[in-house]
């Protein structure tokens, strides 16, 4: 097949994307013009084996932790389109008149005046989520460390049409662009000199995270054993269960190193394999933690481009069917030696990746402890089960307008299943199993193992 790689360099130029972002893209696009699928088979991974793996329960509280040697990085680049957002994703209020962003500032903030410790927050910014975010962060004037920026810029790489391969050309300039997945933040904290500030200022280790999961806190037991350990690189992951299946999983090459497989990485032929709990029995919580030196040194030694398994996504724009080249940031456990995964317990993970997780971190099965963390306190020990119909309540607009009185009571519920167009309004408590299927309004009643 025709190489469009000359052209899309020039139209990588003329948006002035740095050199490193070119030659990465570059890299990707070889392999898929030779043939490359980005998929990874059965014959090549196993399930991962227990001396690769770390029990949380087992470690013991840490008497002390080096957590002035520690910085926090959120990745903020998401815009939360599977809800219809165009707007930062973490300028959704979660908690009273709190949204994502207030809700980690605090937490940081909390925990500085408690360690008296300058623990930096940094934020990946998305070239959509980069002006909003920052602007709304001005409130925090407490916030910022000296030295130590506030936020970097996630890279981008343009999109490419599946038939021929050359690059997208859309009338609206925006939707030629994709980021390149949070696989590139490596690059981008070396590009932004991010790395080399922290590495300056005596900081050692990194806890990455997504900033729609407030699961994601700093834990302090996790950090001593990180840093007891030396490890480079350490994985957080949770049990899958049937809810997870379609998700990406751990396993490890023949030879032992840990890798990460995700969805779009799969063999059509190899689905069944793919969701086998039993055999796959954990996932990534893109919650990691990393030794910014090991870090430091592994760059140097791949100029700078992790060598990073690529993703190719397939994905449709005004009707053109397309590929976004991306990679993960959990990949980067194939490439640390003596890398590890750590067992966690799945209060740690709570995205919103849907109004479905929206619903129920905002009802009363979670609530914010002074510390400002998510604590849930469902009755039944774990997140409800939602289904909401997807015509009225997926797109975020329309979810609001359904819940504009009142938020449903689930800190009782087991499993919520709405296929009609319902209203929520003021003391609608749900309790067990609930299933609700014809239109209407509920106000002021109590729904237990029914359906209606």
């Amino acid at each position: 097949m025709k190489s469009y790689l000359t052209e899309f360099i020039q139209i990588m130029e003329h948006e002035g994307l740095e050199d490193l972002v070119i030659q990465s893209f570059s890299n990707s696009y070889y392999k898929i013009l030779e043939g490359a699928t980005g998929t990874l088979s059965e014959s090549e991974i196993e399930p991962p084996a227990e001396e690769n793996l770390i029990d949380y329960n087992n470690l013991e509280s840490a008497i002390s932790s080096p957590l002035e040697k520690l910085a926090v990085i959120k990745l903020n680049g998401g815009l939360g389109t599977n809800m219809g957002l165009k707007k930062a994703k973490t300028l959704l209020k979660i908690k009273g008149e709190y949204n994502f962003l207030d809700v980690i500032v605090q937490q940081i903030l909390y925990l500085r005046k408690k360690s008296d410790k300058d623990i930096p927050l940094i934020l990946m910014h998305s070239f959509n989520t980069q002006k909003d975010s920052l602007s709304y962060l001005k409130k925090y004037s407490n916030l910022p460390l000296p030295h130590i920026p506030l936020d970097f810029l996630q890279n981008k790489f343009p999109k490419i049409k599946s038939s021929d391969l050359s690059p997208l050309k859309n009338k609206k300039n925006n939707l030629n662009w994709n980021p390149s997945g949070h696989g590139e933040i490596y690059t981008a904290l070396a590009i932004s000199g991010v790395l080399e500030k922290l590495i300056t200022q005596g900081f050692e280790y990194a806890f990455i995270s997504n900033s729609d999961n407030l699961g994601a806190v700093i834990d302090e037991k996790i950090l001593a054993h990180f840093a007891e350990e030396k490890l480079p690189f350490m994985m957080e992951i949770c049990k899958r269960t049937e809810m997870d299946k379609k998700g990406g999983h751990l396993a490890q090459t023949k030879k032992g190193q840990l890798m990460l497989r995700e969805t779009a990485q799969c063999p059509d032929d190899e689905v069944s394999l793919f969701q086998d709990i039993n055999r796959y029995s954990y996932f990534n919580t893109n919650n990691l933690w990393v030794n910014l030196k090991a870090l430091k040194q592994r760059l140097y030694e791949t100029r700078y481009l992790l060598p990073l398994t690529m993703i190719l996504n397939k994905k449709e724009v005004d009707g053109e069917k397309v590929y976004q080249l991306e990679s993960a940031m959990g990949a980067a456990i194939s490439v640390f030696k003596n890398s590890r995964a750590i067992i966690v317990n799945r209060d740690r993970f709570a995205p919103v990746k849907t109004t479905n997780d929206m619903l129920a971190i905002l009802s009363d099965a979670y609530e914010l402890t002074p510390d400002y963390k998510l604590k849930l306190v469902n009755e039944y020990g774990k997140v409800p089960h939602i289904e909401l119909h997807k015509v009225f309540y997926k797109d975020i607009n329309e979810f609001d307008k359904r819940f504009a009185t009142g938020i449903p009571s689930l800190k009782k519920c087991n499993t919520l299943k709405v296929t009609g167009d319902v209203y929520f309004g003021r003391n609608v408590e749900i309790i067990g199993d609930v299933k609700i299927t014809k239109d209407k309004r509920l106000e002021n009643i109590v729904l237990e193992n029914e359906e209606i």
